[in-house]
């Protein structure tokens, strides 16, 4: 196994990479400082070119290969960030680059990663396979390797990371960072702990993929399914990134579904900012556990912002679900002339503005001659739907309110 990089490679990789990835800004959230009760300060690594951290470990592998080695061409396995951050760079480098990608891969991230000038191949079902793939052409055409997470070049270059969080919050009692293979956690822990031991070092997996946790703390969980934190779902974290954690990290907590999805909301609608699942998942675990943050220092980094935007659109209208502002209502009613009436005006009486209606007179368990109307609407707040509710029970009619959970 490789050594682990110390504070000196990370200096050395901070200069290294100087000016070709951005000096991402680090500032502190007032609106979560309240929400939280704490001091929350946000690392937006969203904002590199490439939207994800990504970068700064690929770059600094990168720099250093030889001239033979930039002739021959690099490989990587990715299905997202870092196969952005290696064929950018290597497009700008002039360096060969080979990515295999996993065949269910979205088409948006194939097209991205062709457009950096790499070559793309499909192969397999997940990751696992993808890898397995590039390890083969490694061999066989004589590339070079580029791990995502796992090789002290990539670590020591997301370290600096942590070198820019210090210069920004020198005084932080925390910081949160999200862990897959663990290269960012290492990377962040190996230069905080060298400048500033006495602050709290927390990893954060999603609740589906406690692979880092199990590993470092030898406890067995349940692993797998879909998670909207895709970028740190990783079944297996690397051995050295392991090795590392075990030794800096001061604890590790999963977070749920939920709160990821509540995390990424709140980043768009508080900070105005997209971030990816696996990005939010330091927020998530913060406003998951408040009491133990409360009253500290403490910063997380928005490690990645790519999440399609489709899949963002419904994180965000179903927090407007679970905030009571957007609802579904399953209303019984007489199919007679006049029902739908006497329904609507209980809305425009509430304030509450419709927008679907739909009728089921089939599909139903009530009486021939009922029928089932659907309402979806939106009002301001969740008391103007519970007003509407109340005003159409007391009309009369039956309602039944859909849950996400």
């Amino acid at each position: 196994m490789a050594e682990a990089p110390t504070i000196d490679d990370i200096r050395a990789a901070a200069e290294r990479i100087r000016g070709a990835v951005v000096r991402t800004p680090m500032l502190i959230s007032r609106t979560l400082s309240e929400i939280v009760g704490a001091e929350v300060w946000l690392k937006f690594e969203n904002l590199q070119f490439t939207a994800a951290y990504k970068e700064r470990g690929a770059l600094n592998k990168l720099l250093q290969l030889t001239a033979e080695e930039r002739a021959r061409g690099v490989i990587a396995a990715s299905a997202g960030n870092h196969a952005q951050a290696v064929a950018y760079h290597c497009k700008r480098l002039g360096i060969p680059v080979t990515i295999v990608m996993p065949s269910p891969t979205p088409t948006i991230k194939v097209t991205q990663t062709e457009g950096h000038g790499a070559r793309v191949i499909l192969h397999g079902a997940m990751f696992d396979d993808a890898y397995s793939k590039a390890r083969e052409l490694e061999l066989e055409e004589g590339l070079v390797f580029v791990h995502p997470f796992d090789d002290p070049d990539v670590i020591a270059g997301a370290g600096t990371l942590g070198l820019e969080i210090l210069e920004d919050a020198p005084d932080l009692d925390m910081i949160v960072v999200p862990i897959g293979g663990g290269g960012l956690m290492s990377g962040v822990a190996t230069a905080v702990k060298a400048l500033k031991p006495a602050i709290q070092m927390i990893g954060v997996e999603a609740e589906l993929y406690p692979s880092m946790k199990c590993a470092v703390e030898g406890c067995r969980m349940p692993l797998g399914g879909d998670t909207l934190a895709e970028g740190i779902a990783v079944k297996e974290p690397g051995r050295l990134t392991s090795a590392i954690l075990k030794r800096l990290a001061d604890d590790f907590v999963l977070v749920s579904e939920r709160d990821l999805e509540r995390a990424v909301a709140m980043l768009a609608g508080i900070e105005k900012t997209v971030v990816e699942g696996a990005g939010a998942a330091g927020l998530a675990a913060i406003i998951s556990d408040l009491e133990r943050f409360a009253g500290k220092k403490v910063a997380t980094i928005l490690c990645g912002g790519n999440i399609d935007t489709h899949l963002l659109a419904n994180v965000l209208v179903r927090d407007l679900v679970r905030q009571g502002r957007i609802a579904r209502l399953k209303i019984a009613a007489e199919d007679r002339p006049g029902a739908l009436a006497l329904i609507t005006e209980q809305f425009h009486n509430a304030g509450v503005n419709i927008i679907e209606i739909n009728h089921s007179r089939i599909f139903t368990r009530l009486p021939a001659k009922d029928t089932v109307i659907e309402v979806e609407c939106e009002a301001r707040d969740a008391a103007a739907i519970d007003d509407v509710v109340k005003r159409l029970e007391a009309a009369g009619f039956q309602v039944e309110r859909a849950s996400l959970d």
